[in-house]
């Protein structure tokens, strides 16, 4: 019988290194695999917006899908004037996400806003598209003829008014001496409207918009093509780079623009941390607002515009670590 021949001491030192490295190995890959790691856990404030708009609705549907993804977060909705301060609440830490137009965030960064520099992306969510609202039987069939009326231009710290001034410059007006400014939101300006206390409105947001759905559903009203103001936007720049041509298709609002189309201008709405929020919970933050992209869009249509191959275009901001990290693992 032949005896077994035991591993001299080289070849047993060989076997256990090759061993405590198959282990760090399986460690790194357990560590590297999506929600491998420690469950994020806390409080987390989430700026929105006005009452109404867009971003609140936005912010109430990514809230029910994170009590499902992440329950041991507990995501704390809050208010705001609009992406203006939006970004200001961000930078100084009043919330750890929120949603704002990059317009917005730029201004803040060439303003030298306090902290600019921490503010981090997650994702390109959906774009804004410019409505300017009047009745329907309103003599206003562009920007330039709101001259000497009553025009509601949103809140002072709202993407909303930072858009308007812009765009009342370009058609060639003085947007504090040239038109009576209202400062409203989305939640106030369209009762305005329809009892008579404004001649029009503007609104910077996601098609449709469900204020202007309602304000149809009680009042005839119209929307003014804005296109006709794109190159001299554009002679603003930089301050306008972010703003692009658009159009208005037939159906975002079929009962007003029966079947036609309307030219305006629209800006990228981006989703915001900063460098200070953990990597994991950032990680797993844009993981559900990319999942969740047709379960949002049911209820919110333009959430159905994310989309994970244009979500990390997110100039003037970069990626944040987290959301890198999701992208590596989520390639198109």
């Amino acid at each position: 019988m032949v005896g077994l021949r035991l591993p001299d001491s080289r070849t047993r030192r060989l076997l256990w290194a090759a061993g405590a490295v198959a282990v760090v190995c399986g460690l790194l890959a357990w560590w590297l695999v999506p929600g491998s790691g420690p469950s994020p856990s806390g409080t987390v404030t989430f700026g929105t917006g006005v009452r109404t708009g867009v971003y609140e609705r936005y912010g109430k549907l990514l809230k029910e899908r994170l009590d499902e993804d992440l329950p041991d977060v507990d995501l704390r909705l809050r208010r705001s004037q609009g992406s203006v301060d939006n970004v200001e609440r961000l930078a100084s830490g009043k919330a750890d996400f929120t949603i704002a137009a990059a317009d917005a965030v730029a201004a803040y960064q060439r303003s030298g806003g306090k902290d600019a520099r921490r503010i981090r992306a997650c994702a390109r969510l959906y774009d804004d598209y410019m409505h300017l609202v009047v009745p329907a039987d309103s003599p206003v069939r562009s920007a330039k003829d709101l001259k000497g009326l009553k025009v509601g231009v949103g809140e002072s710290r709202s993407g909303v008014s930072l858009i308007a001034g812009r765009l009342l410059k370009a058609a060639g007006l003085d947007p504090r001496g040239d038109v009576e400014q209202v400062r409203s939101g989305i939640d106030r300006m369209p009762s305005l409207l329809a009892e008579g206390k404004l001649d029009a409105f503007f609104w910077s947001g996601g098609l449709p918009t469900s204020a202007v759905e309602r304000l149809a559903d009680r009042t005839r009203i119209r929307l003014v093509q804005l296109g006709d103001l794109v190159p001299r936007l554009h002679a603003q720049e930089p301050e306008t780079r972010y703003y692009r041509a658009a159009v208005m298709a037939p159906d975002a609002y079929p009962s007003v623009q029966r079947g036609k189309s309307v030219k305006t201008v629209a800006v990228a709405n981006l989703l915001l941390t900063t460098d200070r929020a953990d990597p994991g919970l950032t990680e797993a933050m844009t993981r559900s607002v990319l999942r969740s992209r047709d379960q949002i869009g049911r209820k919110v249509h333009a959430a159905q515009k994310v989309d994970l191959r244009t979500a990390i275009y997110t100039d003037p901001v970069a990626l944040h670590e987290g959301a890198r990290r999701y992208y590596r693992e989520e390639k198109p």
